[in-house]
């Protein structure tokens, strides 16, 4: 409610929205645009203890799904930002992980956008990027995974 938002905010915390967890366990739907309206920073995490899966992407998907259900509006910039930057920045690592910039560690995958005929079609009807960074939050999984770095060393090459 508003005033555990506002405790929130007064304490500089930072909420770690688990989609599949909330929806797995039936725990409620997380209300972002309140939380952002009430100055609480948002990051997007994974979890099994009470969610279903790792992956980012489904968590991603979750979290749009989860805004849908309540008429908002997750765009694909903003669930990339709280998965990557903002979640260094829960963890107190913003200037060490979550971008692509100069010194930062490097944990980075590849990924093949058109994997499967769906992906495929709605990648040839993006005109904008935001419009394909949203159809790989919502359509892809691990098989769409090319090839993936840990601190800038190849750790997993998909067979050609």
């Amino acid at each position: 409610d508003d005033e555990d938002r506002a405790a929130l905010r007064d304490a500089c915390a930072q909420i770690a929205h688990s989609p599949s967890s909330n929806l797995f366990l039936g725990s409620g739907l997380f209300d972002w645009r309140a939380a952002e309206s009430a100055g609480v920073r948002v990051s997007i995490g994974t979890d099994v203890g009470g969610g279903t899966s790792l992956s980012m992407q489904r968590t991603l998907a979750d979290a749009y799904k989860v805004q849908a259900m309540q008429g908002q509006r997750l765009t694909a910039w903003k669930a990339l930002h709280a998965a990557t930057l903002g979640a260094a920045a829960a963890l107190g690592l913003g200037d060490e992980i979550g971008s692509l910039s100069a010194g930062c560690a490097a944990d980075v995958c590849v990924w093949d956008w058109c994997c499967g005929p769906v992906a495929q079609r709605r990648h040839e009807v993006a005109r904008e990027l935001h419009e394909k960074v949203f159809a790989w939050m919502t359509l892809s999984d691990d098989r769409n995974l090319v090839a993936a770095l840990v601190n800038g060393v190849v750790r997993f090459e998909r067979a050609a």
